[in-house]
């Protein structure tokens, strides 16, 4: 196969496999990343994200993780929803987290990619993944041409916007390469302005220390800061905020995918549900969810720390 047919038989296969975009960029070392990288974690942006500072070598260079590593197969998932929560009142969590787990689900299908691929190309190097290596998704996402990172540090899709997870296969194959497209953003600065955290203190860097998903999912403290009194807008789990006011998810379809398909008891649990929420409960609701991540204690901080602020007297 020369590398075009490679490429295409990669595309189609991941089209097949349910996957809603597609990409392929050369594997290289990605300077300009790289010097972003630097500076964000320089700058103390990552919080107490500690990992973050690991394995800063292979997080921009895909070949310190693949031996011969000569592409990145860049994939979108689609998770967008337009189903709710009923209680307009209770503790919210963002959208991703409704359903199943994604990472489950999504590596079930690249154990299936993976096995039609060695089936094809032979005796290969491959590697997938999904949040479960230090990969710069979006990074590899816009390079090949999946979309562009905006000011919400986000990658949009200009066909179907950025509630999407991200995955990639790397592989010591070369094919056929896509290019970056051109930013789309302009001079829309509605993320920037929606945060209630001020988060996103320069075009495309947010500071962690000040995102709700940060603070309620890898901030493992006892307690959320003070300061965040009244800007939490009742996220327990998440934010969607910067996502939702963004002019490119106009384009957003509903999935397709059962599994991240709420359950009707989590939906219509009500304020109080929330706020009485026992760990055995915990555990059946979300015994295959991401809300796993932040555990019960995690949760129980975010949802009194929420509940506290109702509690406190009108001035």
């Amino acid at each position: 196969m020369d590398d075009g047919s490679k490429s295409r038989f990669v595309k189609e296969t991941a089209y097949q496999l349910g996957f809603d975009f597609v990409g392929i960029s050369e594997a290289k070392f990605l300077q300009n990343d790289a010097i972003r990288l630097e500076k964000w974690l320089k700058q103390g942006h990552h919080g107490k994200m500690s990992y973050m500072e690991n394995y800063f070598d292979k997080r921009v260079d895909p070949r310190k993780l693949v031996k011969g590593a000569k592409s990145v197969v860049s994939l979108m998932y689609n998770y967008h929803t337009k189903r709710t929560q009923d209680d307009k009142t209770a503790p919210k969590l963002s959208k991703y987290a409704l359903g199943d787990d994604y990472h489950y689900v999504i590596k079930a299908k690249l154990n299936h990619f993976e096995k039609a691929i060695k089936q094809t190309f032979g005796d290969i190097h491959l590697r997938y993944f999904v949040d479960s290596a230090p990969v710069l998704d979006r990074a590899w996402a816009r390079e090949s041409g999946l979309g562009w990172i905006g000011k919400n540090s986000m990658l949009i899709n200009k066909e179907k916007g950025s509630e999407f997870f991200l995955a990639e296969i790397i592989l010591d194959v070369k094919m056929a390469y896509d290019g970056p497209i051109k930013d789309y953003c302009g001079t829309c600065t509605a993320c920037i302005d929606a945060c209630p955290t001020d988060a996103i203190e320069e075009e495309r860097t947010v500071n962690a220390e000040k995102c709700i998903s940060y603070l309620t999912i890898e901030l493992k403290d006892s307690a959320i800061p003070e300061e965040f009194d009244d800007k939490m807008n009742n996220w327990a789990f998440g934010c969607d905020i910067c996502q939702e006011v963004c002019p490119w998810n106009r384009f957003s379809t509903e999935h397709n995918e059962k599994a991240f398909n709420p359950s009707e008891r989590l939906l219509a649990m009500t304020k109080s549900d929330w706020e009485t929420l026992e760990k055995e409960d915990f555990n059946q609701l979300f015994k295959n969810s991401a809300v796993k991540r932040t555990k019960f204690a995690g949760l129980k901080r975010n949802i009194q720390f929420l509940k506290k602020l109702t509690q406190k007297p009108q001035e």
